[in-house]
């Protein structure tokens, strides 16, 4: 089965920054697929933070993340990265990383929760005032 791991969270304060990554097995299935990062807060949807086309060439972001945070791909390591930068008490969230097998010439933006089939377990991201 499709397993997606994500790692790399943890607490920071405002105004500082973190990297999360998500690994895909196998690697067949990462190098096919677009991927994207969402985020739940509690009590809330969850909602699009980023995608990243399955050769890294279309990137898509979230108003209220734009210019802060940046996704990026790395197929030999069959992982997605969120270089998370700014980050603000309102970012605290659990992020998940999600998978949409795609054809080559499909970029996206792939911006909807339907969009995708394969989802990791996420990893805590807490940002203190």
């Amino acid at each position: 089965q499709v397993q997606l791991v994500e790692s790399g969270g943890g607490l920071v304060q405002a105004g500082g920054s973190l990297r999360i990554a998500c690994t895909v097995r196998p690697g067949r299935t990462f190098s096919r697929a677009a991927m994207a990062w969402f985020r739940q807060a509690p009590g809330k949807e969850r909602e699009f933070v980023a995608s990243i086309s399955r050769n890294g060439g279309s990137l898509y972001y979230a108003d209220s993340v734009k210019g802060r945070f940046f996704v990026s791909r790395d197929n030999d390591k069959n992982t997605v990265y969120l270089q998370m930068d700014n980050l603000q008490p309102e970012d605290t969230a659990v992020y998940y990383c999600a998978a949409k097998p795609t054809i080559l010439t499909n970029n996206g933006p792939f911006t909807s929760l339907s969009d995708y089939g394969h989802w990791g377990q996420g990893t805590q991201v807490t940002v203190a005032s």
